[in-house]
């Protein structure tokens, strides 16, 4: 079976009985184009089912209209990608969007291999603590911004959320409610969040007055870790009466171990996530503001695609509890 030809920018101004540079200015949005000239090519175009190569039209503007992503996951959904997709198309810009798996070395491999396609940016979730095999890049003039945690070993643009500000309306909340034994159960503390979340859960403690032996328990999370930790945090001596969960994979996991028991105990999660307000009760959390994260970077990605010499900026955005019921428990008599 002979393939159809892809009709061309010659067909369309044959067509249209145009000039092959009047279909260019059309297709290029030109306003200068008369009405006339612009709907016998608008009409070509339709009749002929020709699309534009976006590929060479970015490439004679010097870019290539594609932004990489390296994100942990993508299997369960992204936030924080969903918002970066939404403002970068309203920028003419399309997202690539690759899964790191919190691998080190695939997330090494992901971005180099996105480096090696001359995208007009990159927008990073950083896994790994050492991000130096980009600063050739950077070098050439490469946009770079992190988000979540800052890349290690370099400075880029980046946007993080208030951590130690969540954790402390989540610590104020349930201590408001009553509960003294507090306990934190949270990601592993190499990883920025993770460490951020640990610390400012560990300086509340002690600002409050009460000991933190016990308490704090962050760690890679498994199902393993998480039971080991519920039982030390729940059958101990003197057991807590409320937990704070350090991101939406340890609420889940912990949320998964308890079943029925989680209603005794007074839970706030950092991070919201899909059906956290249909359980019963339904889950208090911190949520981050993917929206605000997401229109950040690609604003920050878009200012140094504009001037690579411009200042580095940080900026932290703000994140909101949302009481739903499950922190809102006193302790048990």
């Amino acid at each position: 079976m002979t393939r159809r030809k892809r009709p061309t920018m010659i067909d369309v101004a044959e067509h249209a009985g145009v000039a092959l540079r009047t279909v260019s200015r059309v297709v290029n949005n030109d306003p200068t184009v008369g009405t006339t000239f612009a709907n016998r090519v608008q009409a070509a175009i339709t009749a002929l089912g020709y699309t534009p190569d976006e590929r060479a039209r970015h490439l004679r503007g010097g870019r290539s209209g594609l932004v990489g992503a390296a994100v942990r996951n993508l299997s369960a959904g992204h936030p924080v990608l969903g918002a970066l997709d939404v403002v970068a198309r309203g920028h003419g810009l399309t997202v690539l969007a690759t899964a790191t798996a919190d691998e080190e070395d695939r997330e090494r491999e992901v971005v180099l291999s996105m480096c090696g396609r001359h995208l007009d940016g990159i927008v990073l979730e950083p896994v790994g603590d050492n991000h130096h095999y980009l600063s050739p890049e950077l070098d050439a003039g490469t946009p770079v911004v992190a988000f979540d945690r800052p890349a290690g070993g370099i400075m880029v643009d980046t946007v993080v959320s208030d951590n130690a500000a969540g954790i402390g309306t989540a610590f104020r909340h349930l201590r408001g409610h009553g509960h003294r034994r507090i306990a934190y159960l949270g990601d592993e503390e190499r990883i920025f969040t993770g460490h951020e979340r640990a610390a400012a859960f560990r300086a509340c403690m002690a600002a409050s007055g009460e000991p933190v032996t016990g308490l704090v328990h962050p760690g890679v999370v498994t199902p393993g870790r998480i039971a080991a930790a519920l039982d030390a945090i729940l059958h101990g001596p003197d057991p807590a009466t409320a937990l704070i969960t350090g991101n939406a994979a340890t609420t889940q996991e912990v949320l998964r171990h308890l079943g029925a028991a989680a209603a005794t105990l007074a839970i706030v999660g950092f991070d919201d996530f899909t059906l956290a307000d249909l359980l019963r009760p339904a889950l208090t959390v911190v949520a981050q503001d993917s929206d605000t994260i997401g229109r950040t970077a690609i604003e920050l990605l878009r200012q140094r695609m504009t001037d690579h010499t411009r200042p580095v900026q940080t900026v932290t955005v703000g994140v909101r509890l949302v009481v739903r019921g499950s922190g809102e428990r006193p302790p048990a008599p």
